[in-house]
């Protein structure tokens, strides 16, 4: 089964996506901060991260720097998620290091659609 790290600071955006995700047969590891993200990709070993750009401790441009920086979690794919669809917001997102792009609210089709292209085929 696939992991999915979520990273997101909002109780119930956290909590619907998690569901929602569970149901189409994915494995949800949350957390709530950037620094936690940062730990819990190294610690968990997740397929794919959901990242919300917006976080307390660290933003999600940096916990993202951070995973992509450190050897062991570099190649694990970022979809970042926000609130803000500029077209400036997704190039420093794909700045940071983020794979992909995906705005909120969350439209979970196009969101498994960007994650099946990022996941090896199993």
């Amino acid at each position: 089964m696939t992991k999915v790290l979520l990273v997101e600071d909002n109780e119930m955006n956290r909590d619907m996506l998690s569901r929602r995700l569970t149901r189409k047969g994915f494995i949800v590891v949350a957390a709530t901060n950037g620094l936690e993200g940062v730990s819990m990709a190294g610690s968990e070993t997740p397929d794919i991260i959901l990242m919300d750009m917006s976080l307390p401790e660290i933003d999600g441009w940096e916990a993202t720097r951070r995973i992509k920086a450190a050897p062991e979690t570099a190649s694990i794919p970022v979809v970042a998620l926000t609130a803000h669809a500029m077209a400036s917001d997704r190039e420093k997102a794909l700045d940071a290091g983020c794979d992909d792009f995906d705005t909120k609210p969350v439209e979970l089709s196009r969101l498994l659609e960007k994650m099946a292209k990022l996941l090896p085929a199993s």
